[in-house]
């Protein structure tokens, strides 16, 4: 009986195999079915590469200028000898933004021209060149009859300062 078995659990096995490896057979015989389909197709045609352009050569002849990915240099930017001045004493106009001050009129005394400056409570003060305006270490540099030109001194974004221009216009 143990031979009968042993028999029948041989025959199963055998039986299992065949199955499996007929299962195996089916996906094959699917796959190259479908290899042969596509084979018969007609072929698809591809679009020939673009043609090539030559190429254009530049000579760059800025390399004795100073490089725009480096901080510092010469020009425009940043000069170690400009500051804002810290030794002298504030003048009353230093406290007000430039944009918040009216030029008013003009004054000639002895020869020299003075701007009026109105700020924002409305009270008028006098300006002459070499006064500090504006909270940026604002020098007044020129008046003429109808502005006030100033060099200001700001931070440049990189740990030094440089100089603006600025200008009040006068007010209609």
């Amino acid at each position: 009986m143990n031979r009968c078995l042993t028999a029948r659990s041989a025959a199963a096995a055998l039986i299992l195999g065949c199955s499996l490896l007929a299962g195996c057979s089916s996906r094959d015989a699917e796959l190259n079915g479908f290899i042969e389909t596509t084979k018969g197709e007609p072929g698809g045609r591809v679009e020939p590469l673009p043609e090539v352009k030559p190429y254009d050569s530049f000579v760059y002849g800025g390399s004795s200028k100073r490089s725009p990915f480096l901080p510092g240099g010469t020009g425009a930017g940043s000069n170690p000898l400009i500051r804002p001045t810290t030794n002298r004493t504030r003048e009353f106009l230093e406290q007000f933004s430039l944009d918040t001050l009216k030029m008013v009129g003009t004054l000639n005394i002895g020869g020299r021209r003075s701007a009026l400056v109105q700020v924002k409570d409305g009270r008028v003060h006098r300006v002459e060149v070499g006064n500090y305006i504006g909270q940026s270490d604002g020098k007044v540099t020129d008046i003429s009859g109808n502005k006030i030109t100033i060099m200001e001194v700001v931070p440049d974004g990189l740990g030094g300062y440089m100089q603006r221009p600025a200008a009040i216009g006068l007010s209609e």
